[in-house]
């Protein structure tokens, strides 16, 4: 068995899907957690002092794919069946999940621990994350991804097109 099989192509395996992840999540987050998932989605975009959100079943979606991908990986589980790159897949949205908890629960919302970026790519997730925040209910909005922010100034426009067209209500003007 080469490098190349046993250890270099699993890495990129698992490398590449937690990248392929942001944008499952992304597609994820506008069409169904803004459509209609809204139900589970909508008291993460309301005040409240609950521990959990409705909303923190989608993790449970995301551990399900992941807890999937790893059973098709397995010969326990599929016996010859066992598909390995499965494993890999599995533990590359297993990663994605690791990452999406840290920075969206944890940095942008605060769950697990308060430290308020002042500069750099965090404080651009931060502001990002905000201006998706900026709209009452879940029509229209900005920045639906989790781990990639675009610029705050291009959101803000966007954000003033919006409601300019009558697409989104703001709960404030964006500056």
């Amino acid at each position: 068995m080469s490098f190349l099989s046993a250890v270099l192509l699993p890495v990129l395996i698992v490398l590449a899907s937690a990248a392929a992840m942001e944008f499952v999540a992304w597609a994820s987050h506008k069409y169904i957690m803004h459509g209609f998932g809204w139900a589970w989605h909508r008291d993460h975009h309301e005040p409240h002092d609950n521990l959990l959100e409705k909303n923190d079943l989608y993790a449970l979606v995301g551990a399900a794919i992941s807890i999937s991908m790893f059973a098709v990986g397995s010969p326990l589980v599929m016996g010859a069946d066992a598909w390995e790159p499965g494993t890999w897949i599995g533990l590359g949205v297993l990663l994605y999940g690791v990452i999406y908890t840290l920075i969206h629960d944890g940095l942008v919302h605060q769950r697990y621990f308060k430290w308020v970026p002042k500069r750099g790519y965090a404080k651009r997730l931060v502001q990002a994350h905000k201006l998706h925040h900026a709209t009452i209910g879940k029509e229209g909005g900005v920045s639906f991804g989790f781990v990639v922010a675009r610029d705050p100034a291009v959101l803000k426009r966007e954000l003033r097109r919006q409601r300019e067209q009558g697409v989104a209500v703001l709960r404030e003007a964006v500056d």
